[in-house]
């Protein structure tokens, strides 16, 4: 299998768990739509656990690369928590998807070691990210930056989640508003 047909593998993997989660993910489907045999996937994904890692890594991956590029841009540590809520909003206006990390964060429980790991890896490259910007824009004292970034990552999760459950992106973004109103995010 070339290397084209795993990338795609992958981003068809990651449009699916995104949709669906990882009790939706579909090997069969995911076949089809790549357009191999079922088999196929199974000579560089021995299984549906190590395919979902390698989406789940590969997602806080480029989350991560897109997060330090977001901070690289922006002079100011205000502008880049102002841009923070794109990430999430991306996935809402693609599909109506909920961000990967927070779909199989709800299914935890029910995910094999790998995919938890890969889960909780998203979380904290996202929280130490946030961290870092609260400090440097001056919104708490470093003691507080851990709490204040967890709470920015929950609020925007469940903001997508509420948006998602309605179909609605404006939703997401007066929730988003009224976080910038109350001081969660700057204004």
């Amino acid at each position: 299998m070339s290397a084209n047909a795993k990338e795609a593998i992958l981003a068809a993997g990651r449009q699916s768990a995104q949709a669906h989660g990882y009790g939706g993910l579909n090997m069969r489907e995911l076949a089809s739509e790549v357009g191999i045999k079922a088999a196929s996937i199974y000579h560089h994904f021995p299984s549906k656990a190590e395919l979902t890692a390698a989406i789940a890594e590969r997602y806080w991956q480029d989350t991560k690369a897109w997060l330090d590029e977001v901070a690289s841009r922006n002079n100011d540590p205000k502008e880049s928590l102002r841009e923070y809520p794109e990430t999430f909003r991306m996935s809402l206006g693609n599909g109506n998807r909920l961000c990967l990390g927070s779909f199989l964060g709800a299914e935890y429980d029910d995910l094999p070691e790998p995919v938890r790991k890969e889960v909780q890896t998203f979380a904290d490259v996202n929280v130490a990210w946030l961290r870092k910007r609260v400090v440097e824009a001056g919104l708490v004292a470093e003691g507080d930056a851990e709490e204040r970034a967890r709470a920015i990552f929950a609020a925007i999760a469940g903001a997508q989640l509420l948006a998602r459950s309605r179909s609605d992106i404006s939703i997401f973004d007066s929730m988003i508003g009224s976080y910038r109103a109350a001081g969660l995010l700057p204004a």
